[in-house]
């Protein structure tokens, strides 16, 4: 999966930092021959609304607080000057174009692709930021993973990094980190699979085949609605519409958030797709240094990091 925002740097920084709702969390990692080496990551948590993820307005109300928070995180990483950068589902749209034809210009394509988008772009296209990838190819023709953002909200981010001293050479979803983590560790089947990703201000399921997105939902909380009702709903569409027949595996991350007794949200989930659903683990991919065992809320912090610096790993296709 490539950068979804930010193009500017072909290759993924040894750092990356992730902005949410509720914290700022950074890592880096070493590469030792094929190996890579978590070798620092720190988490800060931020006050209550300090930040607060949105598609169309200004997400950083306390810039103090975010900004302090931010600095912390970068001095325990080794003051970075560039970084990956993990941003929030919610500050972008992701959907699904497909084409017959491809036009063979990539300029053409860029302006199909803008006005494909400028239909459901809650703000003026002039003002977005556009990013896409090739994904399924079919009989019916090429599927683009195009995802939208409005630019002002993308600056923000950029700005905090900015003025911590750090730029942020690539910007990636939360979601998007998680799959190539997956992806770069191997255990992404080559059939349908699952991902369910729970943050404090939102939910994302992604439905892949193999390492093509196939189906991505979101629902910030103010929507309502549970993780399980989204499931509910993403699983009818993906047997309904996508004619789909089942998941090889599925994976969550960040089931902590999850509304309701963790565990009885982890069986209604798995009692609805009729498949157990695993934890997602970043040491598959890149190990600790001190091999100490991690709790669960550092290790689905450190998922999206590593899987934002891994984007360029040879086992899986970049979104």
């Amino acid at each position: 999966m490539s950068s979804l925002f930010s193009v500017t740097d072909a290759a993924a920084p040894d750092v990356a930092v992730e902005i949410g709702a509720s914290r700022v969390a950074a890592a880096s990692i070493d590469r030792r021959g094929s190996q890579a080496v978590i070798a620092a990551y720190t988490i800060e948590p931020l006050p209550p609304s300090a930040l607060v993820p949105s598609l169309t307005s200004a997400n950083v109300a306390d810039r103090a607080a975010v900004l302090t928070a931010l600095n912390r995180t970068l001095e325990r990483v080794g003051r970075p000057g560039r970084v990956a950068l993990v941003v929030p589902d919610s500050v972008a749209r992701v959907s699904l174009v497909r084409f017959e034809t491809v036009p063979s210009r990539a300029s053409d394509l860029d302006q199909l692709i803008r006005w494909q988008v400028k239909k459901t772009a809650p703000f003026p296209i002039e003002e977005a930021q556009v990013s896409y990838v090739r994904g399924l190819r079919s009989d019916d023709g090429q599927e683009f993973v195009v995802s939208v953002a409005r630019r002002a909200v993308i600056e923000e981010y950029e700005g905090l990094c900015g003025e911590a001293g750090a730029h942020a050479g690539i910007v990636d979803l939360s979601t998007f980190g998680v799959i190539n983590a997956l992806l770069a560790s191997g255990v992404a089947p080559a059939g349908d699979w699952m991902l369910i990703n729970i943050a404090p201000d939102s939910a994302s399921i992604a439905i892949m085949r193999g390492s093509d997105l196939i189906l991505l939902r979101s629902r910030s909380a103010d929507a309502g609605g549970s993780a399980v009702d989204l499931m509910h709903q993403t699983a009818v569409y993906y047997e309904d519409r996508l004619k789909g027949t089942g998941f090889d595996r599925a994976f969550v991350v960040g089931i902590a958030y999850a509304r309701g007794d963790v565990d009885q949200v982890r069986h209604s989930l798995e009692e609805r797709i009729g498949t157990s659903i695993e934890s997602v683990d970043p040491r598959q991919v890149a190990t600790l240094t001190d091999r100490i065992s991690a709790p669960a809320a550092v290790l689905d912090a450190l998922t999206p990091l590593v899987g934002v610096m891994l984007r360029d790993a040879p086992e899986g296709v970049k979104v």
